[in-house]
C-alpha cells in the first residue's frame, strides 16, 4: 500500500496457531487453484509489512508472537510481509551487497553514486547496474540460511510465495513495455534460483493496452502496468489485485465506492479464470477510519463485499483463491497506525467478519477434500470390479 519500492515480498503460511515446518508440503498452483497436499487451498490472510523491522529488535518480538496468535485464533492462514529494507535506519541492506544479518529505494541513488547517468526513479526498471543490484538482493534472500530453523529460504515450505515488487509503477512509459520487460527478466531470474515457490508480480490490477475493453474500469490511473499482459508472463504463477476505493475515488460517496469495488473484483476474478487461467489473490484492501464520516459498519460492508466475491467464486470452483486485508497490528504498535489497521481486540465487528470468512473457506476446502476421497474410493472400486470381471472363472489354487 502506498509504496513504490524495489523488494521481494514473502507470503508466510500459518497453520495450527504458529508458523510450522511442513516437510515438502509446498503450496502449488494447478490451473486456477492453489493446491496443498492434493486439495484446494484458500488464503484468508493479512498484511504485516513491519514484521522484519520489529523482529530486528528483541524487545519488540513479543508483538509479532501476539499478532500470529491472534491471527491464528481467527482462522487466518497467510501473512504478507516485506523482505527488504534498504539503507536508512535499521536496514537489511546497508549498501549494495552488504547485508545486516540482524534484519534480514535506494537502488537508483546507489547507481548514480557509482557514476551511472539516471534521470528518474523509473530507471530502476531499465538500467543494467540497478537491475544488477536488485538481482543480487533476490539471490541473497532466496539463498539465505535461516539460523532459526536451519532451512534455506528457497527450500522452506512455510513460505507460500514471492512477490517481485509491491505496486510497480512506471509512469514514464504508459505503454507498459518497460514493466513488461522487467517482470519477464526478473521472473525468469527468480525461477532460475527457486523452483519450489510460487511467484507473482505485485500488481494493483490496472488494465492496459492488452485489455482495452477493460480500461474503463480503471480509476483514472495510467501507470505503465497491464493486468492481463503482465500476468501472462511465464514464471508468474498467480495474479494479484489491490483495491482502495476510498483513495482512488476519494470524491465519491460510499455507495459509489462499493459499486466500483464490486465491479473491480468481479472483473479480475473473471479475467483470472477465463483469460489467464491462474489463481487470483486480492492481496490488499481496506477502509481508513481517517475518512470523513467513517464508521465500522462501512468498513465491515467493504470487507464483506470482498469476502463474498471470493467465497462465491471459491464455492463454484472459480479462480478467487483468497484475500489479505491491510493491515493487522498488535496492541501497542501506535507508530504503525495508518488508518487501515485492524487490531483484533479493538475492532470486534470487523474481526468477526474476518473469522466468518476463514470458517467459510475452511468448509469449502473440507468439501473438496471429501469429494477427492470419494472420487479415489470410486476409482478403487472400479479397478477392483474390473479385476474381478477379468478373472471370472479362473481357478484359484490346485
Amino acid at each position: 500500500m502506498r509504496q513504490h519500492l524495489s523488494l521481494i515480498i514473502l507470503f508466510l503460511f500459518l497453520q495450527q496457531n504458529s508458523l510450522v515446518a511442513m516437510g515438502d508440503m509446498f503450496i502449488r498452483s494447478r490451473g486456477i487453484h492453489f493446491m496443498l497436499n492434493g486439495s484446494p487451498f484458500y488464503a484468508n490472510g493479512f498484511n504485516a509489512y513491519w514484521l522484519m523491522y520489529e523482529a530486528s529488535d528483541p524487545s519488540q518480538r513479543p508483538k509479532i508472537s501476539a499478532v500470529f496468535r491472534q491471527a491464528a485464533s481467527r482462522g487466518l492462514t497467510v501473512a504478507r510481509t516485506w523482505a527488504f529494507s534498504d539503507g536508512g535506519y535499521r536496514p537489511l541492506q546497508y549498501y549494495p551487497g552488504s547485508y545486516n544479518e540482524q534484519m534480514f529505494k535506494q537502488y537508483v541513488n546507489w547507481a548514480t553514486s557509482r557514476g551511472q547517468y539516471l534521470t528518474s526513479d523509473d530507471d530502476f526498471f531499465r538500467n543494467s547496474v540497478v537491475k544488477g543490484f536488485y538481482k543480487n538482493h533476490i539471490k541473497t534472500v532466496l539463498n539465505r540460511y535461516n539460523t532459526i530453523n536451519g532451512v534455506v529460504y528457497k527450500n522452506d515450505p512455510t513460505i507460500m510465495a514471492w512477490e517481485l515488487m509491491n505496486e510497480p509503477r512506471c509512469t514514464s512509459d504508459p505503454s507498459g513495455r518497460t514493466i513488461q520487460a522487467w517482470i519477464m527478466e526478473m521472473a525468469s531470474y527468480v525461477k532460475s534460483i527457486d523452483r519450489n515457490h510460487l511467484l507473482e508480480a505485485g500488481l494493483e490490477g490496472f488494465y492496459g493496452q492488452s485489455s482495452a475493453w477493460r480500461t474503463n474500469l480503471n480509476p483514472g490511473f495510467n501507470i505503465g502496468t497491464d493486468f492481463i499482459a503482465n500476468n501472462r508472463i511465464p514464471g508468474i504463477d498467480f495474479a494479484t489485485v489491490h483495491s482502495y476505493p476510498d483513495q482512488w475515488l476519494s470524491s465519491s460517496n460510499d455507495e459509489s465506492q462499493l459499486s466500483f469495488l464490486s465491479n473491480w473484483v468481479d472483473a479480475h476474478i473473471q479475467d483470472a479464470q477465463y483469460i489467464l487461467h491462474k489463481p487470483l489473490l486480492i492481496t490488499e484492501f481496506g477502509k481508513s477510519w481517517k475518512d470523513p464520516n467513517f464508521s465500522p459498519y462501512q468498513r465491515d460492508r467493504l470487507f464483506n463485499t470482498v469476502y463474498l466475491k471470493i467465497y462465491a467464486s471459491a464455492k463454484r470452483g472459480g479462480a478467487a483463491a483468497g484475500g489479505l486485508f491491510w493491515q493487522l497490528l498488535a496492541d501497542g504498535m501506535d507508530s504503525f497506525r495508518d488508518g487501515y489497521e485492524i487490531i483484533i481486540d479493538e475492532n470486534s465487528s470487523t474481526a468477526n467478519v474476518i473469522s466468518q470468512q476463514a470458517h467459510k473457506l475452511y468448509q469449502i476446502r473440507k468439501i473438496f477434500s471429501r469429494m477427492k476421497k470419494l472420487e479415489m474410493w470410486k476409482r478403487a472400486r472400479a479397478r477392483k470390479a474390473q479385476w474381478l470381471d477379468g478373472n471370472k472363472g479362473m481357478r484359484i489354487g490346485d
